[in-house]
């Protein structure tokens, strides 16, 4: 099978997600749910954050392609990555805030 450069970059960007999925699966295990809900728990215990495994599953179970299945996790994980750094920035103002809010009134 040839790829194409959309699929290359579906790969390439499937592997680096792969170590996010790992490091975050208990977050992640519940939304991956949400979107492939004929997952059981068993399926997704099973996986224990491997992307490979769960891209194979959600392929057994949804008869999707793989290519189809590592854009749907790629654009999920894309959505996850932001959400944490727009709170982590939301924190780091907060913390910021407060401690300028302290500096004034010493």
């Amino acid at each position: 099978m040839q790829f194409n450069d959309t699929n290359k970059q579906v790969k390439r960007d499937f592997v680096l997600n792969e170590d996010t999925l790992k490091g975050k699966w208990k977050e992640m295990r519940g939304e991956v749910q949400k979107m492939w809900g004929k997952l059981t728990d068993d399926e997704l215990d099973q996986t224990k954050g491997d992307l490979t495994a769960l891209s194979g599953i959600i392929q057994q179970r949804y008869g999707e392609s793989k290519e189809a299945v590592q854009t749907k996790l790629n654009d999920y994980f894309e959505n996850f990555k932001e959400g944490v750094a727009k709170t982590a920035e939301k924190a780091k103002n907060a913390v910021a805030d407060a401690s300028e809010n302290s500096k004034q009134k010493l």
